[in-house]
């Protein structure tokens, strides 16, 4: 049996040190990725690596999903793994015991606040870059080759939107792009 850590962090900027400090695991899984949906490396890694009897310890419930779907789905994975899954800051622990009504409230509530604070932060930076869009101030990412580059690329005998993409290390829709405009 066990103990197995599961941080995330959205950023690498952001410090892991605080999520599940002082706890002895056996085992720590660290991912710098938003919590948006399942497709997370470090989280993929722990699914295959856990066994019956084991149990994760998530610092939050946000930490492992902002997605109340993904969350349920995730817990559920585990607990039919045999896998218990330990929130500590909401102190909750799920084995897959669905008879304690008011825990699974609770969860179901917390796990829409992490989805619903998700939605808001996507709003107000949606919101942010009009704002700075109307002030010239954000013209979007600076593109890494110009068009014209793209373009003479794709005069030369042979070439192909696939071909040109990958001889200028970029993308096939990079390449689309440059020869729509």
């Amino acid at each position: 049996m066990a103990n197995v850590g599961y941080i995330r962090v959205s950023t690498v900027d952001q410090n892991t040190a605080r999520q599940l400090d002082g706890l002895q695991l056996d085992k720590v899984f660290t991912e710098h990725k938003s919590g948006k949906n399942k497709d997370r490396e470090q989280l993929k890694a722990l699914i295959d690596y856990v066994r019956d009897g084991d149990t994760v310890h998530v610092h939050s419930i946000d930490r492992l999903a902002r997605n109340l779907a993904d969350l349920k789905e995730l817990v559920t994975l585990l607990n039919d793994k045999g896998v218990s899954v330990h929130f500590h800051k909401e102190g909750m622990k799920f084995n897959g015991d669905k008879s304690d009504s008011m825990t699974n409230l609770l969860f179901n509530i917390l796990g829409s606040f992490a989805e619903f604070e998700r939605e808001l932060m996507l709003e107000r930076q949606r919101e942010g870059i009009a704002k700075a869009k109307e002030a010239g101030k954000y013209k979007g990412r600076i593109k890494s080759i110009n068009d014209d580059a793209i373009r003479s690329a794709m005069s030369k005998e042979g070439a192909s939107f696939r071909k040109v993409a990958k001889e200028l290390s970029v993308s096939l829709s990079t390449v689309q792009r440059a020869m729509k405009g």
